[in-house]
């Protein structure tokens, strides 16, 4: 029973972790889930101190230390949950009160608690297992790998305050389990699971239901007169929360003319997470009262183009598709990720949008951009991306940790593929001052054309603003001065700025929405000039194209820059930082802190046993090596394949899953292979294998995405990518088995501590792998892994099992003794 308790409370574990990064979605922002890995891998970190000091007396009581470990993650579960609820931790006031970086350590340290118990019981089983390590690092790997799934199934169709309640009751059926080992043990163990279900479940709801950030959009529209909060919709891709207006009414059209005077129609507000807004409109099949999305700058390109076929990016609540309709589009496929949102406008808002996403010109697509992009044969006339992320968060650059793969020179070329000749690309995004990510739209769009073959990509790209939004058009031919005139035109009545076209003067530029310098024109000119490369150095943020390589399109900010920013002055400097990159090199700074003091307190306990000179030093290196490289090839993989499987849950759910089930059947088998191939021999055969698969997927990765080998049909997507992952997972699963059962047989009293150094690279791996990836690209991250491996396998020296039964130098015999296993 021991086994399955393990497997029980690892899938337990990992689906607590998982549902906090949804619910830090909710209350704050998408930055958090680094955070949250980082801190639920410290309770691993603290576990091993802990048996590491204790080790005997843990063992010697060992089905009940475990049994109270379950139990512990139960309570820990919800009630860390709603403590760190009350602690007053705001990301936007660490500018100007550091109290909040004592806050966000207490927010680490209280939500690590249920993890700490459920790595204590974890560890200690680990520690009594022997030469049986690898069936124990199985059953946690299976249970992680089942685990994952799971609970993103449970959360479309649970909030994630209840389905935390789920997962705490898991901890006392893992309790139960431990205490099962002999029948008159049976109905001791069913009264315990009964009483842990009945105290774990009945929490009042209010202490879990999210407290949204009161900076975020959703509290502050709420504050408003007569506005009401009506439904929830739950989705692990964002929650859904949907506002009606009965006093004040709701207005929502960003990029509107200030000289716009006709009426808006009545709304309903949809806020996923608490803050990205979207508006449906009410629509009755008459299209004159839709003359308002006419004034918004997102209607550039329908003043360039008759009757198009139109593909609308992030459909939302169909504002784009109503604009298209009012425009005379032909056709309209829309395309939506979050299934929520497609639920509403064609469900309970059906009758109030004039059923939009039924109508016979409009196709509803619900999937991610790119792969629709990938797997679509359609071409089109205009390809539209309006205002994806909410201005409040853009502002505060929040979304500086958030992976962008619709932003990338891969991506736009990706859209120039499905234009037909004189097709139109046209993206509309938030103006921040001073510049910085339109400008690096602008340089990826150029980047992107250069790509194509463009000699002069300035002929195929026009830009406008309004006072705070900005819209770029990219276009598959040269844009004819007739269609020049047609941008001028339209800025002209509506009272926006033109900012670069073909033939544009420094006079035409700057004179309505008055900057204090013309600023995005004068990059434009730069990055279509000789030295766009020296700009781009010189430039006071990072403005490089991005790359599906380092897809984050919303950090900006330039570490040397740092300084100069925080010595700023007036009331502006606060928007001057990405506030979420801040918090992730605080998460970094506080997990090193951490993980030093947790691998040095156990030393002094540890060196009054006997160890083989340098065997605490060894130690050190080779599983601390493996916890970063491990947790780098997770996460890189895990980014690189959502683009093949085009869903980000399916990354997360298959990626996750066959990365820790293989690597679990890779540790089953490490024991077997060491005994007949040898210890040493079989954990470099194993780095070999991974690293040679590692890096031939970085080949691969670049034409992945538009592979026909699933195209259409996402399980033959799922199939081809655990094929993938399989080989390289299997072979991830042996090196750390094999060090444990090596350690066990020569200084048993270290593998707790190797548990916790394990833990620790891990809670610094999180937050490290991510800013590498940010600074300079995830194939960075993978190689880096790599070299984590070869570090591992130089420092590993075997001897934890029978000596090998054949030469190193015997290969023949090496296939008969795979094709045995299989």
């Amino acid at each position: 029973m021991l086994l399955a308790a393990v497997f029980v409370l690892s899938a337990a574990a990992i689906a607590c972790e998982i549902l906090l990064m949804r619910l830090f979605s909710i209350v704050a922002w998408h930055h958090f889930a680094y955070m949250i890995i980082s801190l639920a891998l410290l309770g691993y970190g603290i576990s091993g101190s802990i048996i590491a000091f204790a080790r005997e007396w843990l063992l010697r009581r060992f089905r009940l230390v475990i049994a109270t470990c379950c139990a512990g993650f139960t309570l820990l579960t919800v009630a860390s949950f709603a403590l760190a609820q009350i602690l007053p931790f705001n990301p936007l006031e660490i500018y100007w009160d550091m109290a909040q970086l004592a806050w966000l350590a207490a927010i680490y340290l209280c939500l690590a608690l249920p993890f700490l118990c459920a790595a204590t019981a974890i560890g200690l089983a680990l520690s009594q297992a022997g030469q049986g390590v690898g069936k124990v690092y199985f059953a946690d790997l299976l249970g992680a790998g089942t685990g994952a799934p799971a609970i993103i199934a449970a959360m479309f169709w649970l909030p994630p305050e209840q389905c935390l309640k789920l997962v705490a009751a898991a901890g006392l059926v893992a309790a139960a389990l431990i205490l099962l080992r002999k029948p008159r043990r049976v109905m001791p163990a069913i009264g315990v699971l009964l009483v842990g279900i009945a105290l774990a479940l009945p929490w009042p709801a209010p202490w879990l239901e999210p407290r949204i950030s009161p900076y975020k959009g959703l509290p502050q529209t709420l504050a408003l007169p007569g506005m009401a909060l009506v439904a929830d919709r739950p989705s692990p891709l964002g929650h859904v929360s949907v506002v009606e207006a009965r006093e004040v009414p709701l207005r929502h059209a960003p990029g509107l003319s200030l000289a716009a005077t006709m009426p808006i129609p009545d709304q309903v507000g949809l806020f996923i997470d608490g803050d990205a807004l979207t508006a449906i409109t009410r629509f009755d099949g008459d299209t004159a009262p839709l003359a308002f999305l006419d004034q918004q700058i997102a209607a550039l390109p329908y003043h360039l183009l008759v009757a198009p076929e139109v593909l609308v990016l992030g459909a939302g609540g169909g504002a784009d598709v109503l604009r298209a309709l009012y425009h005379g589009a032909k056709r309209v496929d829309a395309v939506e990720l979050n299934s929520r949102i497609a639920e509403l406008v064609r469900g309970r808002y059906g009758d109030f949008s004039g059923n939009l996403y039924d109508r016979p010109e409009v196709q509803l697509h619900v999937a991610e951009a790119r792969a629709f992009l990938a797997h679509s044969r359609k071409q089109y006339d205009l390809i539209q991306i309006s205002l994806l992320d909410s201005f409040a968060a853009a502002a505060a650059g929040l979304y500086a940790l958030n992976e962008s793969t619709l932003y990338t020179v891969e991506a736009i070329a990706a859209m120039l593929r499905r234009l037909k000749p004189a097709g139109l690309i046209s993206i509309t995004r938030w103006l921040k001052n001073p510049p910085r990510d339109n400008v690096r739209l602008f340089a990826t769009a150029v980047a992107a054309l250069k790509a194509q073959g463009v000699k002069r990509p300035g002929k195929r790209l026009a830009l406008i603003r309004s006072w705070d939004t900005v819209t770029l058009l990219v276009a598959n031919d040269p844009i004819p001065a007739e269609a020049i005139g047609r941008v001028r035109a339209f800025a002209d009545r509506r009272g926006f700025d033109p900012v670069f076209f073909d033939g544009i003067s420094d006079a035409e530029v700057n004179k309505r929405n008055v900057l204090a310098r013309p600023f995005l024109y004068e990059a434009a000119v730069a990055l279509l000039g000789p030295e766009a490369a020296a700009f781009t150095k010189a430039y006071a943020y990072d403005i490089s194209p991005t790359t599906d390589d380092r897809p984050y399109f919303f950090h900006t900010l330039k570490l040397g820059q740092l300084k100069t920013i925080l010595s700023a002055t007036g009331p502006g400097r606060a928007t001057l930082i990405e506030w979420g990159y801040v918090v992730l090199w605080a998460t970094l700074a506080q997990a090193v802190i951490a993980s030093v003091l947790l691998i040095l307190l156990p030393l002094k306990t540890l060196s009054r046993a006997p160890a083989a000179g340098g065997a605490r030093l060894r130690t050190l290196i080779y599983f601390a090596a493996l916890g970063f490289g491990f947790l780098f090839l997770e996460i890189a993989f895990m980014q690189r394949f959502t683009l093949y499987l085009g869903h980000p849950l399916y990354a997360v759910a298959v990626v996750l899953s066959a990365f820790l089930i293989f690597a679990g059947a890779g540790s089953r088998t490490s024991a077997w292979l060491a005994a007949r191939l040898g210890a040493v021999f079989s954990l470099r055969l194993a780095v070999a294998a991974l690293i040679a698969l590692a890096l031939a997927y970085l080949a691969l990765f670049p034409a992945l995405p538009a592979t026909a080998v699933g195209a259409g049909v996402a399980w033959l997507r799922v199939l081809f990518a655990v094929a993938l992952i399989a080989p390289l997972a299997f072979a991830m699963g042996f090196p750390f088995p094999l060090g444990l059962a090596a350690l066990d047989a020569r200084a048993a009293h270290l593998v707790p501590w190797a548990w916790g150094i394990n833990g620790c690279a891990s809670v610094i791996s999180a937050a490290l792998a991510t800013l590498l990836a940010i600074e300079f690209g995830f194939t960075t991250v993978v190689l880096a892994a790599a070299g984590f491996y070869v570090v591992a396998a130089m420092t590993f020296r075997g001897g934890a099992v029978p000596p090998p039964s054949i030469r190193i130098w015997e290969t023949t015999k090496l296939p008969r003794l795979l094709s045995r296993f299989w």
